[in-house]
């Protein structure tokens, strides 16, 4: 989730062709009252590893159920992003599969993984056999989860997720395998760590791998990943200093998801961190993340012009870097493929009006260019346009240093608490007693998109009764309310467009107490000298004008980084494809040696393993790159 902006169409609106998926159905509770749980997962595992090395299809069919079962695969089987549903669909998928599973085993390393009876639906409505298993194929090692449900007396696979998640040779450098870090020996000219990581972030005499363009939370993690493989990478980012992205943001912003969700790879944060993050803070962290795991950052750096040669698989890109030093150079490089970590959204959503041009106030700018309300303004009248997690905040702080203000709803939007996220949407699975984060992120993601969507439905009608006096208040207060596509609340919301709603952090209470009005339901018409005009003719006075309108597709930045040629080729980012999959992100883009990297902290830190094993999977011929973006989606669906 986080704090960004979202646009404001209705609530059941998708990024262009994203799919409304549908809601999930759980099978029939067990009836059973005491079970054998590992006996039954092991049993289970056993026919299912008999039937793939015999390749007997027609019996590993079976072992599912008929038309409600799902296997989710992630890199394991196809080195793609998918889900199947159905015994048959999920027999034909592994008939075609190209690195077939070998050595599944039940993971019993810890409660929390080992097999167990009890609710496999988070809300204790269904009773069935939960467990964590392993799996190698002949290039990879992966983890998963599995959940079984009873049928006529027999147990059956409801779904099975398998996630790659190291390269067999290719193992990241940590615990029992970390470096030495040290050379001993008469070597006159050896090189102490300072000088071999000043060379390695200068990249004077070679050319990084992978360029990654930018160096928010989706570029660190996806360049610490790529560390890890041994794949040199390189950031690049106009910021003077890394953390920028989040340090030249409004005043007040702090982050709306719990650190509990948002530790980063291989440097959680310290156990006295505060479970919302300031903005300069998570700055701070960014900054240090970099040095703790020596990655290359060039700051101040603009990308000029880039190129994709066909024939040798590289890109030229051009750059201009101000150095440490004053001095400006021009650097062109020739990486084999680019990783677009710019957010998951592209360039800003600044409408264009009638009017703007005449506009006589103090401000009018999009959110992004916002650095916060003026001190001591008290009378001066204020209006934000746009109703996500930025317009409140901005609103409230315009409140605090005295404003007038008035927040410009154009339909609806998802509200909900920050307590209720914390207390019941990410309780047991991101809080201070749960498991580890990367259990907690194969749970999570081990779910297929339309169980997670039907569960959400169940979290959400929990959720809302937690927050009726503040949802109660708002309606009343002429504040127009959803609960996302088919009632699924926020996280479905966000998955599906990007934006459309707000955590709670205390602008609600405000718009119920009239401290901040709302003009609700309108467009706008025209910007005035001194305000706004609305298609109905009603008109507000400003003196500020922020527009809290969001950002437009992922894919409209890479039109402007790199021309309609290359954009052409790239399917719509973000969103859900038919089979509840992210579109386009952390996979193969449609274009060769072009990926997209984007998401909150939490999204980051589990998919950027993913882009980084493709990456070195493609480096290490273990897979090819450069299939079209009509054969990706095709393959995808």
């Amino acid at each position: 989730m986080g704090a960004h902006d979202g646009p404001e169409p209705s609530s059941q609106r998708c990024e262009p062709g994203s799919v409304n998926i549908p809601l999930g159905s759980y099978p029939e509770t067990s009836k059973s009252e005491s079970v054998d749980a590992a006996k039954v997962a092991q049993d289970v595992i056993s026919s299912l590893t008999d039937a793939l090395s015999k390749k007997d299809y027609t019996s590993l069919a079976k072992l599912f159920l008929d038309d409600k079962s799902y296997w989710r695969d992630h890199l394991a089987l196809t080195w793609e992003l998918r889900t199947l549903k159905g015994g048959e669909n999920i027999s034909k998928y592994l008939e075609a599969s190209t690195t077939p599973l070998t050595k599944v085993e039940v993971d019993s390393s810890s409660a929390f993984r080992a097999p167990k009876f009890g609710p496999i639906d988070a809300w204790g409505d269904v009773n069935g056999i939960s467990s964590f298993i392993t799996f190698e194929t002949d290039v990879g090692r992966g983890q998963g989860v599995m959940t079984l449900a009873e049928e006529g007396g027999k147990w059956k696979i409801f779904t099975l997720y398998t996630a790659l998640t190291e390269l067999k040779g290719y193992e990241e450098p940590v615990r029992h395998k970390r470096a030495k870090g040290v050379q001993h020996g008469g070597d006159p000219n050896r090189k102490n760590w300072k000088e071999k990581r000043d060379a390695q972030t200068e990249f004077k005499d070679s050319d990084p791998q992978v360029l990654i363009i930018g160096a928010g939370q989706g570029g660190l993690t996806v360049a610490a990943r790529l560390k890890m493989l041994n794949i040199p990478s390189l950031m690049i980012d106009q910021n003077e200093r890394v953390g920028d992205n989040w340090r030249k943001r409004y005043h007040q912003l702090v982050l709306h998801d719990p650190v509990w969700y948002d530790h980063m790879p291989y440097i959680p944060f310290p156990p006295t961190w505060p479970v919302f993050t300031p903005k300069d803070k998570l700055a701070e962290f960014f900054e240090s993340y970099v040095k703790l795991l020596e990655l290359s950052a060039w700051t101040q750096t603009t990308l000029k012009s880039t190129s994709w040669n066909e024939e040798k698989k590289q890109w030229s890109v051009t750059v201009e870097r101000k150095k440490a030093d004053g001095t400006t150079e021009t650097r062109t490089l020739h990486p084999k493929h680019i990783v677009q970590a710019t957010g998951h959204s592209g360039k800003k959503n600044f409408p264009t009006m009638k009017g703007m041009d005449s506009f006589k106030g103090d401000r009018l700018c999009h959110s992004s260019e916002f650095s916060g309300a003026y001190p001591n303004s008290k009378g001066k009248k204020a209006v934000v346009v746009g109703c996500c997690n930025s317009g409140h905040d901005i609103a409230q702080d315009f409140y605090e240093k005295g404003y007038d203000v008035t927040i410009v709803q154009r339909s609806t939007t998802c509200v909900i608490s920050s307590e209720a996220i914390t207390a019941i949407g990410l309780k047991g699975l991101y809080d201070e007693d749960a498991p580890p984060v990367e259990d907690a992120d194969l749970f999570l993601w081990g779910l297929p998109s339309e169980l997670f969507k039907a569960q959400q439905v169940k979290c959400t009608k929990v959720q809302n009764e937690h927050d009726k006096k503040t949802l109660d208040g708002l309606r009343a207060a002429g504040f127009g309310i959803d609960n996302g596509p088919n009632d699924s609340g926020l996280l479905i919301k966000y998955f599906q467009r990007g934006g459309g709603y707000y955590i709670d952090v205390g602008a609600s209470q405000l718009i119920i107490d009239g401290k901040i009005k709302v003009k609700q339901g309108q467009e706008i018409a025209q910007i005035l000298p001194h305000g706004i005009e609305f298609a109905d003719g009603t008109t507000l006075d400003a003196d500020e004008i922020i527009f809290a309108t969001g950002y437009q597709n992922m894919r409209s930045q890479a039109r402007i980084i790199f021309g309609d040629e290359v954009a052409d080729r790239v399917g719509d980012v973000w969103g859900f494809n038919e089979e509840g999959e992210f579109r386009t992100m952390w996979q193969r883009s449609g274009h060769p040696g072009l990926w997209f990297m984007g998401g909150n902290l939490a999204i980051s830190r589990y998919y950027s393993r993913i882009l980084a094993l493709q990456i070195k999977a493609i480096e290490e011929g273990l897979i090819a790159d450069g299939a079209s973006s009509k054969e990706q989606r095709s393959a995808r669906l």
